[in-house]
């Protein structure tokens, strides 16, 4: 039987900080799905399940913020863990505020990474 995957939820603008995460993550048997937009984001996690939630807070249709306290309204047990150039103590307080379980900064790739990893190796999709 294989192993499960791990699904993640990346929502950025950018498609190619969606790709090198895709890249990045494979071989840790992790699956990035992209949106682009909150309402996006809103109709996968309606209608698809996700391990972990990555946002940035500047999006083309709101704020990450907004999206992190309807994400953690529909899936209560989905961490969030924020990946933004917004890096001030303001946007880190903000984004716990919203229901974030971690912060990371832009470009940080290796911080967020270890981040994703930490939360999704105790979880059942990561069990062997």
């Amino acid at each position: 039987m294989s192993q499960p995957n791990c699904r993640i939820l990346y929502v950025d603008d950018h498609d190619d900080s969606a790709e090198m995460l895709k890249l990045l993550l494979l071989p840790m048997h992790y699956e990035v799905h992209s949106a682009s937009t909150i309402e996006e984001a809103l109709r996968r996690a309606r209608n698809e399940p996700f391990d972990l939630y990555v946002l940035d807070k500047r999006l083309p249709d709101g704020s990450g913020v907004e999206l992190c306290k309807e994400l953690h309204g529909l899936t209560p047990d989905v961490p969030c863990i924020f990946y933004t150039g917004d890096a001030y103590e303001v946007h880190r307080q903000e984004a716990v505020a919203a229901g974030a379980t971690a912060f990371v900064s832009k470009p940080d790739v290796e911080g967020l990474i270890k981040t994703v990893h930490e939360f999704l190796a105790e979880r059942e999709c990561a069990a062997a």
